[in-house]
Formats: C-alpha cells, structure tokens, sequence
C-alpha cells in the first residue's frame, strides 16, 4: 500500500477517535500538543505571536525557528522573539500546553519552561475544541512526531500543524468540569473543579425575610458546605433595579492569592453580586460563614474584601468593611456591610509581641507621669528669669513637643476603640507629627550643643529665636501633611499579642499597607537614624571637653551629665534597632521604660541640677548663672569662661 495513503488514512482514523471522544465528553477542558522540532545546529529561536480571539492556532517550526502563531485567548497577547541556547543535536522535544478556562499557555522546549500566557481569573468566553487541521507539507525541518496527548497524528516531519477553535462560554466549560469531577479522579480534573465556580441565585420577592445560600463542594465521595451566605432583608430595600442576587463559591485561592509570603487566602472565597447595582453600607451586613481547615492560635484570621472597582485584575484584599468574628478554629464568620468578593486571610508567620499586657502596661504609666511632668517642666522653664535664653526657648520647644507626644500616645488606645477608623486618621496623623517635632527638638538641642561648644572659635551669625521655633514646630507639618494629602496612611494599627494573636490591641497610628510602611522607611527611620548617630557623636564631643575640669571627678555630676544628655540628644530611641536576638525582650523592655518616661527624666535633670546650683551657692553658675540648666550643664559653661578669659 501507498506510504503516503497509509499516513492519510492514519490521520482520518485519529481524528476520528479524537472526535468521539470530544462528541462523549462534550468539550475539551485543555490541550496537550508535543512532538519533535527538527532543526539545524546554529542558533535557535521561538516566535511567539498571540492574541485575543478563537480563530485557531498555528505551530510551525523551520531551520532556526519554532513559531506559536495563534488567535485562541481571552486577554493575553504577545509578541516577540526568544532565543534559545544552541543546541549541538539537529532535533528537540517540546510541548504546548492550553488551558482555555484561565487563558493560560505554557510551552516546554529542551527541558526549558516558558510561560506565554499567565493564568487570570475566569473569563467570559473560553477558546476550546482545537480540532486538527490539515498539515502544512512535509519538509526536512519541521515538526516530526506531533501527537494530541498520546494519540500520534504523524509521524513524517511537517512545515507546520493547523487546530482550528470554537468559542464557548466559559461558565458552560465549567459545568462540564465539575460535572465530570464526580466519576474522575485525575489531578487536572480536581484543578479544574478547584478554577471553577459554583453558582446560586436568589429572587428576592416582596415578602423576602432573609436567606441561607449554601455552597456545596465534593470532598472525595461526600459534598461539605464550605461556606454558607446570610442574606439579610436589608439588602432587598438597598437593591433599586433588581431582585436578583447572584453568589458565586469558589473552591480554591489559584485566582485571588496575594503575592506575599506572610499572609494566605484560604481556599474558600464568596463573591455576592446584585446585577448593575454597586452596594454599600447595608444597615444590616451580610453573614459569611466559612468552614475550613484547623487555624491555630498562633495565627492570626481576618475577614476581607476585594474591591474590584479599582482594579479588577490587581489582587488587592482589605479589611474594610468587614467586622471578623470566630467560632472555633475551624470556622470564621465575616458580617460585612457591602458586595464583592469575600474570603479570610491568614497570618502564616506572624511576629505577635510577647509580654504585651506588660509594655502596654509601663507604657501607660509612663506617659501619664511624663505628661505631668512635662506640664510641670513647662511651668518652671516659664518662670526662669532668663526665659528670652536660646537654649530655654530648645528646651521649652521640647518640652511642649514630648507633652503632646506623651499624651496622644497614651490617649491612642481608648481613641481607636471609641472613635473607630475616621478619629484614628486625624490622631495618627497627631502622632506622627508630635513624634517628628520631638525629634526635630532633640536635634536642635544637638545642633545647639555643638553651636555652644564651638561658637568661641567659629564666629557665626546667632540665629533668631523665631528661627527654633519655625523649625521645630514647623518643619514637622511638611512631611505630615504630604501623607495626609496621598491617604491611606494613617489610621488604625493592630499591635497583636502573642498569648491571644486573634484579639490585638488597637492603636491610632500608621497603617500596615504598603504606602504606609513605604513611609515609615523612607522618613521615620532615616530621622531616627540621624539622631541617634549625631546624638552619640555629641555625647562624645562633650565628653572629650569636660572631662577635664574638676567637676567631672565628683561622680554624681558625671553621671547626670550623660544621662541629661542622653535624654536631651534622644539616643535612648536608639534601643529600638537591637531588637533581636536573644536579649530582644529585655531590650524591648528598657527601651519602653526610658522613652516613655522621657518626660519625667528631663523634668527630673533640671529639678536635681537646680538643687545642686542652689546648694553649691552658684558655684555652678558665674556670669551665665542660668547655664546649669543648658545642654552641656555647667562645666562647660566653666570652661568656656576660661577660655574667653585667656
């Protein structure tokens, strides 16, 4: 018989079982298409050209080129050129692979991996059904061997293979997958059940009081209710056009997985929908009750929404909206007040704050004694005779700046309970300026040091009083007021304790978003950093000038000395960088207890240094009496005297 019949008639014979078996099973669900590129030895490449539509898709391959030619996708589209690694044989395997339900392509070529079309969520139309065409004509590079799963097509080697698409709603594709999930038990049939969704609708009538939406899922041989939908009355008053309500269950997170390490999606996740219709703030929320897997009390849940309105192809789960209640480590119920798409999100690793109660604790106290002893600070700085001094006007700067500092930080718990979201984004916005002030103080009174350590052999013009208050009450308005005009930054924070993850404590502060935390390292830490490092280099400097004079052998001098300094050149606020490692905790400690009772230190320095001057008899003091009260104390005051003298 004639080779080439004997060819033709094995065409005939495969595409005929392929068609009985798509007439059996209805459509395809993929499409799997391997064989042998026959090539020369020089340089090879791939020539990827795809776009949108279902009008078939051509794999042609010549000398130098394998080409996927192709109009079968929802969304993705493609073009360019690949090169490849030479290769020393004259022949490579490859394998196309097409999944129409989440439009995506991978091609395998030589044991190299190449996506061309990244999964997306369920579209509207699905290009399935690539019958086989007619063969391009035989040549000496080519295609060799080409096979539609494991049934072989030919075997001489062919310019190129034609398929041929049909279009198809992909929700129809859908249903057959999960139809077939029950009497198979293949991967690619599970994966398929686990992309698709399922869907219930529900008339809202006039007498509509309330309904149950159950979803039901396979679970090898029984059906499990993953999630269970409340819909409220409310919901048919908000509802204007329709009476339809539309919830769609999906089985698996393939489609909505953030791209981050630390948080999961859970596998169960509801979309609600009323057709054209946006709804918001239902008077009374919908009930979501998701059944899962075991979630451990070291990992934290919260109910989440995704507002699709933004951005309906950017994954982007957020909390607003939605008030999180548990019942037990297997269930979690979400009440939220308007429609999208609803799932819980799992903390994987998180980093809970030990000994929480403690901090909070010390932290509460010490802001409340700091606070009044700032107010008392402010009191006695007013009634120096020598008010109209630079470096009283620095401290009093300071000391207003820690006052508000202390008080909001202390009031920031009972706010963020009682005021919810919108009081947080005014306080937090409080805080992090009253923070930046206190810190531009602290500077000043660096900056001011330096100036009054140096100013005998640098003559330079004295800035005017006005000059220390603009910038340490002023420049801090920038940065503050350029965050509150992006948005999004300040609000509520949760600070999550590591005995009870799932109950966190609520503070007005800067939120956990990427736009939040972005502006935590790019203006908080550098501010801190600088202080810090400029602070310890002062502490240095004046060290290394007052360690001469007598005064710094009496031990009680010394030691106040650094310790004001300390305070007033904030480099206690450096502990917070060694939280790690195996002192973490007692680092955590330290540093909770210097910074919050900084008011009380600083009032605490002036109050024993004012003693010491009144019981040294002015011994301290000379002709700036008033300096015993300045950065460096009164030695350096001492010293500069006698080094004006000389």
């Amino acid at each position: 018989m004639n080779p080439q019949l004997v060819d033709h008639l094995r065409v005939v014979f495969t595409m005929s079982f392929l068609l009985g078996i798509a007439a059996a099973s209805e459509n395809d669900l993929d499409l799997k298409f391997c064989g042998t590129w026959v090539h020369g030895k020089g340089a090879l490449s791939l020539d990827i050209n795809l776009s949108t539509g279902c009008k078939g898709l051509l794999i042609s391959a010549n000398e130098t080129y394998l080409s996927i030619d192709g109009q079968i996708t929802s969304q993705c589209s493609r073009s360019e050129v690949i090169s490849l690694k030479n290769h020393q044989e004259q022949q490579t395997e490859f394998c196309l692979y097409w999944d129409p339900l989440v439009d995506q392509m991978k091609l395998q070529v030589g044991g190299n991996n190449f996506t061309l079309c990244w999964p997306v969520r369920l579209q509207g139309s699905c290009c399935t059904d690539l019958s086989h065409g007619q063969n391009e004509p035989m040549a000496s590079y080519g295609i060799r061997d080409g096979t539609v799963y494991t049934d072989l097509i030919s075997k001489n080697t062919h310019k190129a293979y034609n398929f041929g698409g049909q279009p198809i709603q992909c929700t129809i594709l859908c249903e057959q997958a999960l139809n077939r999930s029950y009497t198979s038990t293949s991967q690619d049939t599970v994966r398929k059940e686990h992309i698709c969704a399922r869907k219930s609708e529900v008339e809202m009538k006039a007498d509509f009081t309330g309904y149950n939406v159950i979803s039901p899922f396979t679970e090898g041989n029984s059906v499990k209710a993953t999630a269970i939908v409340h819909l409220p009355p409310a919901l048919k008053q908000a509802a204007k056009k329709t009476n339809k309500v539309v919830c769609t269950f999906f089985n698996s997170n393939y489609l909505f997985e953030e791209d981050h390490n630390e948080v999961k999606v859970l596998n169960n996740v509801v979309e609600i929908t009323v057709e054209n219709e946006v709804i918001a703030n239902l008077p009374e929320p919908i009930r979501i009750t998701f059944h899962h897997d075991t979630i451990y009390k070291t990992h934290s849940r919260k109910c989440v929404s995704w507002d699709t309105r933004k951005d309906p192809l950017q994954v982007n789960w957020a909390m607003d909206g939605c008030e999180t209640k548990q019942s037990g480590e297997k269930q979690t119920e979400c009440l939220c007040n308007h429609l999208t798409y609803f799932t819980v999100l799992v903390q994987l690793e998180p980093r809970p704050v030990r000994h929480l109660l403690a901090l909070t604790a010390i932290t509460s106290l010490g802001c409340a004694v700091s606070v009044i002893s700032c107010v008392a600070l402010i009191i006695y700085l007013f009634r120096k005779r020598r008010f109209k001094e630079k470096f009283t006007r620095i401290h009093l700067g300071l000391a207003v700046s820690l006052f508000l500092l202390h008080l909001l930080f202390f009031l920031t718990g009972v706010l963020a309970n009682v005021g919810g979201e919108r009081v947080c984004t005014w306080v937090g916005a409080a805080l992090h300026y009253a923070l930046l002030s206190s810190f531009t103080w602290m500077g000043l009174q660096v900056f001011h040091t330096f100036w009054s350590v140096y100013k005998i052999f640098i003559q330079m013009f004295s800035p005017q009083h006005y000059i220390w208050i603009l910038v340490g009450f002023g420049f801090p308005i920038i940065p503050v007021m350029i965050l509150g005009c992006i948005g999004g930054i300040y609000g509520i924070r949760e600070v999550v304790p590591s005995n009870d993850v799932n109950n966190p404590y609520l503070m007005c502060w800067m939120r956990t978003e990427r736009e939040a935390l972005l502006a935590h390292y790019f203006i908080n830490l550098p501010i801190l950093i600088f202080l810090v490092l400029s602070g310890i280099v002062m502490l240095f400097v004046v060290y290394r000038e007052i360690k001469p004079r007598d005064e710094w052998k009496n031990n009680r001098v010394a030691f106040l000395s650094i310790w004001g300094l300390s305070c007033l050149f904030g480099t206690t606020w450096g502990l917070t960088f060694l939280d790690f490692g195996p002192l973490s905790d007692f680092v955590l400690f330290v540093s909770c207890f210097l910074n919050s009772f900084q008011g009380f230190f600083l009032m605490l320095r002036f109050w024993i240094l004012d003693c010491m001057r009144k019981q040294a008899g002015g011994s301290y003091s000379g002709s700036t009496s008033s300096s015993s009260s300045s950065s460096t104390g009164s030695t350096k005051q001492r010293m500069l005297q006698a080094q004006e003298k000389s």
